[in-house]
């Protein structure tokens, strides 16, 4: 791997979703958007649900991936998204996701605010981010 490169890893509880040379990657922490560049400086950092993008070595492809939580790692430019349910953008249908989003936002507005509920609308949420970043179609 080159010093001007990453190497991005985007792992979930089902195995990796990704993995390859990047020269950028951007997601959202706690504390808001982070853009990760080669030599960037060692972090580790909370995850919140979002459409993590990942700029690939060839410069004109990117990856978009649902994250619906959990940590980014960087250190050696090596970064890694670790989230309990990940996916690439191409394979999320908008109107699918758009529809898990609103049956989750239902259960929230009729009090259901139990651990599974946040989960299922924070992995919507993701998806529908992540699809609509990458131009998803209805």
């Amino acid at each position: 791997m080159a010093d001007d490169t990453l190497f991005v890893e985007v792992v979930c509880a089902d195995g990796r979703v990704w993995e390859g040379e990047a020269r950028s990657v951007v997601a959202r922490t706690t504390e808001g958007d982070i853009g990760i560049l080669p030599r960037h400086e060692p972090i580790l950092s909370v995850l919140v649900p979002c459409a993590a993008e990942i700029l690939t070595t060839t410069g004109t492809e990117r990856e978009i991936v649902a994250i619906d939580g959990g940590f980014i790692s960087v250190a050696d430019n090596r970064v890694s998204l670790i989230s309990p349910h990940a996916a690439l953008a191409k394979s999320i249908s908008l109107y699918e996701a758009e529809a898990e989003l609103a049956k989750a936002q239902a259960a929230l507005n009729q009090g259901d605010i139990d651990d599974e509920t946040r989960r299922h609308y924070n992995r919507a949420l993701a998806q529908v981010l992540a699809a609509q970043k990458a131009g998803g179609k209805r």
